[in-house]
């Protein structure tokens, strides 16, 4: 599907992977990872970022949960060295969260914070050996990651150079609203959303204290609301990209993360992305659906991309 979409002679350059099963075995051997990376190029496309499955290791877990965290990130460090030197993947980051829930974070928030810039630290000097950078996104559902403010704090905890902010415009949308951090909201209870002045003030706020950190990025929609399913409770609602509910115009908004305070591209990373993990597969089976993603990628790259 990825493959065929085309609007306008533009074409996908690529995807991410979620190295995650039932799709991708993390203990794939070298052998397989290239067959694997074969078949993508088959298509005509890259590989970019990768998804550690790190959620059988929280962070606020045992010893041994941390263990297997920062073994995990091992194993997409090395998932990603294969796919590097086979000569599909040339540009992306190792994305992470911190596998916890923000109630078990709020039993202890500090030392809780330190546990997970710990762990986080310790997958960075592994992510090291690898020259690979780690993207944690701000998803509200993960503990220390749970609003901007935290997100920032745990970011600045781990104090490393090689970590990183992943922004996702439909999870990030959901930070102005406070939901698991009440304390944190931006927008008020009663905002209306056709007051674009109120949103965009907000989306500054946000972006300013995060747009430092922001090393991958994903374009995405949001209607305001929030979804949940198993671990992933109260996280951003993704729309599709022409769902007349989303508060985001989309392609403008976009430049709060990919433009500095006085208007200039960071060039902070090489791909954008749309992440399409919470679409039904019906969803993800219409080829139409690619195409609008599509074409909304490129109008974001036509506003602020470069060449």
């Amino acid at each position: 599907m990825t493959a065929a979409a085309e609007v306008n002679g533009n074409k996908f350059d690529g995807v991410d992977l979620g190295l995650l099963d039932p799709h991708i075995n993390i203990d794939s051997s070298d052998d397989e990872i290239k067959r694997l990376a074969d078949k993508i190029a088959g298509y005509g496309l890259n590989v970019g970022s990768l998804v550690a499955p790190i959620w059988g290791g929280p962070t606020l877990g045992s010893d041994d949960d941390r263990k297997t965290f920062v073994e995990m990130v091992r194993k997409a460090c090395h998932f990603g060295k294969i796919l590097r030197e086979h000569g599909v993947r040339q540009y992306g980051v190792i994305r992470i969260d911190s596998a916890s829930s923000p109630e078990e974070w709020s039993k202890d928030p500090v030392n809780n914070t330190k546990l997970i810039a710990q762990t986080f630290r310790a997958a960075c000097d592994v992510a090291n050996d690898y020259d690979e950078k780690l993207a944690a996104e701000g998803e509200i559902c993960w503990g220390g990651m749970h609003s901007w403010k935290t997100m920032v704090e745990t970011l600045e905890a781990v104090d490393r150079p090689n970590i990183g902010f992943q922004a996702d415009m439909s999870h990030t949308l959901l930070y102005l609203l406070g939901y698991n951090a009440p304390e944190h909201r931006i927008l008020p209870k009663d905002y209306n959303w056709s007051d674009r002045s109120v949103l965009e003030a907000g989306l500054k706020t946000v972006t300013d204290a995060l747009r430092p950190w922001t090393i991958d990025f994903h374009v995405a929609q949001n209607d305001g609301t929030v979804h949940g399913t198993g671990s992933h409770d109260k996280t951003g609602r993704h729309c599709l990209a022409t769902d007349p509910n989303g508060k985001l115009d989309v392609a403008k908004d976009a430049g709060y993360w990919l433009r500095d305070q006085n208007g200039n591209l960071t060039k902070a990373f090489e791909h954008i992305c749309w992440d399409g993990c919470m679409f039904d597969n019906e969803v993800m089976l219409k080829q139409q659906t690619w195409n609008d993603i599509l074409a909304k990628l490129v109008e974001v790259r036509n506003l602020h991309g470069w060449s």
